[in-house]
């Protein structure tokens, strides 16, 4: 059973920072391209940044330099460093791996962990 583990999510204050950890549990971890996703209330899943499994990174537009994604492969983590942080930026936040192995695409995802971000 393939797991992914969201943690860091919470409540902060405009302008503040935050990191989201994903703490997967699965074999070949490294050849994972991995990303996170967000969705806010009454809005669609959007993209937030993707770390691909050669450490190719993508970020969406509206992270505007603000967030960072890294990896560690040897702990099966990756990580999300949020700065700047604003209201629009409130979202349930999630972790999401691909694999395309022999042919095959598997994609899982994370259970989710809320960013609120005051005013």
């Amino acid at each position: 059973q393939v797991q992914f583990v969201e943690s860091g999510g919470g409540l902060v204050q405009s302008g503040g920072s935050l990191r989201l950890s994903c703490a997967a549990s699965i074999s070949l971890f490294s050849l994972y391209d991995m990303a996170w996703y967000r969705q806010a209330p009454g809005k669609q899943l959007e993209l937030v940044a993707k770390i691909t499994n050669g450490g190719r990174i993508n970020y969406a537009d509206f992270v505007a330099g603000r967030f960072n994604i890294s990896r560690d492969n040897a702990k099966k983590m990756v990580s999300l460093q949020m700065n700047s942080l604003n209201p629009e930026d409130t979202a349930i936040y999630s972790c999401y791996g691909k694999i395309n192995l022999m042919g095959t695409t598997r994609e899982y995802w994370g259970q989710g962990t809320q960013v609120t971000v005051s005013s």
